[in-house]
C-alpha cells in the first residue's frame, strides 16, 4: 500500500463500505445500541459479518469462553429483535481465550472468517473491522494471515484519552497482548477513547422514552433494555447512561465531522503497566478527540425509530 492510499484509508469513507462488527454485546447495553444502529444505515454501511467476542470482568464472568457464549447468543438475539433474520448466518462466534502472547493467534469461526472475507479486499476497497469490545479476535486475525492488513481498516471503541495517566480500559486491559498487535500491525487504525473522550455520549432515561419507546420492536427493546438495568440500581435518583460502542459505527457515518472530530497523530504502545508509551516514528492513526453528542444522538434516535 502507497502511503498516499494509508492516509486515505484514515479519512472517513465517502462511498458505500463493507463491514464486519466484532462486539461483546452480552456484558453492556451499549453494544445493542451499536448494532441497532449499524443494521439502520444500510444507505452506507453494509454488514457482511457480526462476530461475537469473549469478555471477563463483568456480571461475575471470569472465563472468557463463558463469555464469548453469552455474547454469541445476545448477539442473534439483538439480530432476532431488530427484523434482520437473514444476517443469522451470518454471525460468527469468536475466540473463548486471550492470546497467550503477541505471536500466537487463537483460533475460532469469527477469526477464520475475518481471514478468508478480507483476503477479497484491497487497499483501494477495504474492509472495515470495527471492534467494539476486546481485540482478541481482530489480532488473532491479524496473526494468522498479516497480509489482511493492507486490506483492512481497523475501527476501534478502547483504551482511555491519552491525557489521561493510565489507559485500564476495560476493552484493552483484557487482552493488552491483542491491543499491542492491532496498534503494532500496518493496518489502518482508528481509535475512539473511552474515558476522556467517548464518554461524552451520555443519554438518560427521559430520552430514551421520549424518543423510542412506542417507536417499533427495536427501539422498544432498546429502551426497556436500559430503563430496567437501571430500575433496581437507581431507584428515585436521576442517572445518565453513555452509549460508547455507538460511536464506533457512527465514525464510518462522520462525513464531514458531523458527528466526532478526530486528528492524526502516531499509534502509542499499550504497555502491560496499563501506561502508553509514545514513539514519534511510528504509525499515523486516526485518534477521535471530541463527541457531538446532540448530532449523533439525534441521527441514532431518527434511524432506530424508523
Amino acid at each position: 500500500m502507497t502511503y498516499a492510499q494509508y492516509r486515505k484509508n484514515l479519512d472517513v469513507p465517502t462511498e458505500p463500505v463493507d463491514v464486519i462488527l466484532d462486539t461483546d454485546v452480552s456484558n453492556e447495553i451499549d453494544d445493542q445500541f451499536a448494532i441497532g444502529y449499524l443494521l439502520r444505515c444500510g444507505e452506507r454501511l453494509r454488514p457482511v459479518g457480526l462476530c461475537s467476542a469473549p469478555f471477563t470482568g463483568m456480571q461475575g464472568i471470569t472465563d472468557p469462553a463463558q463469555g464469548a457464549d453469552m455474547t454469541w447468543r445476545a448477539l442473534q438475539q439483538v439480530v432476532t429483535v431488530a427484523g434482520r433474520e437473514d444476517l443469522l448466518e451470518r454471525c460468527y462466534p469468536g475466540c473463548r481465550a486471550y492470546l497467550p502472547d503477541e505471536k500466537t493467534p487463537v483460533d475460532s469461526p469469527a477469526t477464520r472468517f475475518m481471514v478468508e472475507t478480507a483476503r477479497r479486499y484491497s487497499p483501494e476497497k477495504p474492509l472495515y473491522l470495527v471492534g467494539i469490545g476486546v481485540l482478541t479476535d481482530i489480532a488473532s486475525a491479524l496473526l494468522m494471515e498479516p497480509a489482511i492488513a493492507e486490506n483492512v481498516v481497523i475501527v476501534w471503541l478502547g483504551g482511555h484519552a491519552q491525557h489521561l495517566p493510565r489507559t485500564d480500559e476495560f476493552n484493552m486491559v483484557q487482552d493488552i497482548a491483542a491491543a499491542r498487535v492491532v496498534f503494532d500491525s500496518p493496518a489502518p487504525l482508528v481509535q475512539l477513547p473511552c474515558f476522556g473522550v467517548v464518554e461524552q455520549f451520555v443519554t438518560t432515561r427521559y430520552e430514551l422514552e421520549h424518543w423510542l419507546s412506542g417507536k417499533g420492536a427495536l427501539a422498544d427493546y432498546l429502551c426497556q433494555l436500559t430503563v430496567d438495568e437501571y430500575r433496581n440500581e437507581a431507584v428515585e435518583r436521576p442517572w445518565s447512561r453513555s452509549l460508547w460502542d455507538v460511536t464506533a459505527v457512527a465514525w464510518l457515518m462522520n462525513d464531514g465531522n458531523r458527528f466526532m472530530n478526530a486528528d492524526i497523530r502516531p499509534a502509542p504502545v499499550p504497555e502491560y503497566d496499563s501506561r502508553y508509551a509514545y514513539d514519534s516514528t511510528r504509525k499515523p492513526m486516526r485518534y477521535i478527540t471530541a463527541i457531538r453528542r446532540d448530532a449523533l444522538f439525534a441521527d441514532m434516535f431518527r434511524r432506530l425509530a424508523e
